[in-house]
């Protein structure tokens, strides 16, 4: 499927990228899912890695689970973002177990309870992850990337853009369908160091060495 053309709409163009991979079928979204997983077992920062956050995929997104008992392998911790409680927009990160207690939160989104995750030992600070996939709306050839919308990843990661200190790799993922001509950058966005499709793997010039 060719990428969309060029437009400065995200609100559009939000819809039109979810519409696009809600009709991915059953075994499209696996197998997807499957060449992603491949993708990203090959990259460096992963194999390296200790502290990994992902996600839970929700309304077609593509799924980075299958990437979890490689990681068990290597015993690397897996950990799920959290929405923080009274913090606006914001994440926590969770190590997420096999016993780890689930509930839906405000968007009806699965997620650790809260119950468990204010245990301060089952968190990590973001910054101390070593790798972090952030599921993504859209993306382009140079990088830019289209996110829901509520900044919470933006909110949570905008220490990465700093110069100095430890930081996580950020990884996009995302179907190739969701691919865009050209998106606009807004100076919010925390850049990525790679975003990762089942069908490819983009560096972007603007990532951290």
């Amino acid at each position: 499927m060719a990428p969309l053309p060029a437009s400065d709409d995200r609100r559009q163009l939000r819809r039109t990228l979810r519409r696009r991979r809600r009709l991915l079928d059953e075994r499209a979204q696996r197998l997807a899912s499957m060449s992603l997983a491949r993708q990203l077992m090959q990259l460096a920062p992963l194999r390296r890695a200790r502290h990994v956050a992902l996600y839970l995929p929700e309304n077609g997104e593509i799924d980075p689970t299958p990437l979890v008992d490689w990681l068990h392998q290597r015993g690397t911790r897996v950990y799920l973002p959290v929405l923080r409680p009274l913090v606006e927009n914001r994440l926590w990160f969770v190590h997420w177990r096999p016993d780890t207690r689930m509930v839906l939160n405000r968007f009806r989104i699965t997620e650790p309870d809260l119950r468990q995750s204010g245990e301060r030992i089952r968190r990590l600070a973001p910054w101390a992850l070593d790798v972090v996939l952030m599921p993504l709306v859209g993306f382009d050839e140079q990088g830019h990337r289209l996110g829901m919308g509520g900044g919470f990843y933006d909110r949570t990661l905008a220490f990465a853009s700093r110069e100095h200190g430890p930081r996580p790799t950020l990884i996009g993922v995302a179907h190739h369908c969701q691919q865009v001509e050209r998106l606009p950058h807004q100076p919010w966005d925390v850049n990525l160091d790679m975003i990762v499709s089942d069908q490819k793997v983009l560096r972007p010039a603007n990532a951290s060495p």
